[in-house]
């Protein structure tokens, strides 16, 4: 049988996936909401399912891997399909996307995988709900708990360049990252490495204050170093405001040592310095 992924809602990180895996002989199948993207997705070679509002080819499957994020009603892939997931006793493997949100606030400190599960708001809470139920259903089940994602596309340049960026600034703030290029070879990783009931933080090695991305980011444009702002004084929408509300610092040891991942950009400035070099507008 040819290994066969479903992608359940083939976003940025599958997309990133993907291009690692074609090449490689697999088949691929990515569900989408629109017809004009799944367009998109079978012009790169991705066979395509508009959902939801199609059946999943559970059964021509070997391996699973969903993005979807839950809802106030919980995860919507399970809603509709989490027992025909449980019966299909042939899967190999099933990823799960989540967040290192799901550990909370520790003020900076240092967290992984063995941390206590603490959410402080909505979207944590839901993600640690929706982890539990995956591992319910009693599949190979793999998560990865994803930091801040950034690539191709989604980077600092725009707005620095377009002077919107801001260094917004709260004391002893910090957030963990991760380059869209090392979340697809941590999954190929783990898919040639198996080891059903595992979590992977999925992170770089250089947990940073935000303001230091943005200045990083114009120096490297050779542009003004946005002013500094207090978190206070922003002006920021709920969600946006959401993010400052927990600080820690997330560890990757297990991906390195477990997985044998070798960071391609293990911090943002190796990132960012790429991402200049060679900027392609994600599609």
């Amino acid at each position: 049988m040819v290994k066969t992924l479903l992608s359940i809602g083939h976003g940025y990180s599958a997309k990133a996936l993907a291009r690692r895996l074609l090449p490689k002989g697999w088949r691929i199948i990515g569900t989408t909401r629109s017809a004009e993207k799944a367009q998109a997705l079978e012009r790169s070679g991705v066979e395509t399912i508009v959902w939801p509002g199609n059946s999943l080819p559970l059964g021509e499957v070997s391996h699973i891997l969903t993005s979807v994020s839950p809802g106030q009603d919980g995860d919507p892939v399970l809603a509709a399909h989490g027992p025909d997931i449980a019966a299909a006793k042939h899967l190999e493997w099933v990823g799960y996307l989540s967040t290192t949100g799901v550990y909370g606030d520790h003020k900076g400190d240092w967290v992984d995988e063995e941390t206590p599960l603490e959410p402080s708001t909505e979207r944590g809470i839901a993600r640690v709900e929706a982890e539990a139920a995956w591992t319910a259903l009693g599949v190979p089940l793999h998560i990865f708990r994803l930091a801040g994602i950034y690539g191709p596309g989604r980077g600092p340049f725009s707005k620095v360049r377009s002077g919107k960026a801001r260094r917004i600034i709260k004391e002893g703030q910090v957030f963990s990252r991760t380059h869209v290029e090392d979340i697809a070879q941590i999954l190929e990783a783990s898919m040639d490495r198996p080891d059903p009931g595992r979590a992977y933080n999925v992170c770089d090695d250089d947990p940073a204050p935000p303001q230091d991305v943005i200045a990083y980011a114009a120096e490297l444009l050779g542009l003004p170093v946005p002013d500094a702002i207090a978190l206070e004084d922003a002006e920021l929408s709920t969600m946006a405001r959401s993010f400052y509300a927990e600080s820690k610092r997330v560890r990757n040891d297990r991906i390195k040592d477990e997985l044998g991942v070798r960071l391609i950009y293990p911090d943002y400035r190796a990132g960012l310095r790429a991402l200049l070099e060679d900027e392609t507008p994600e599609t």
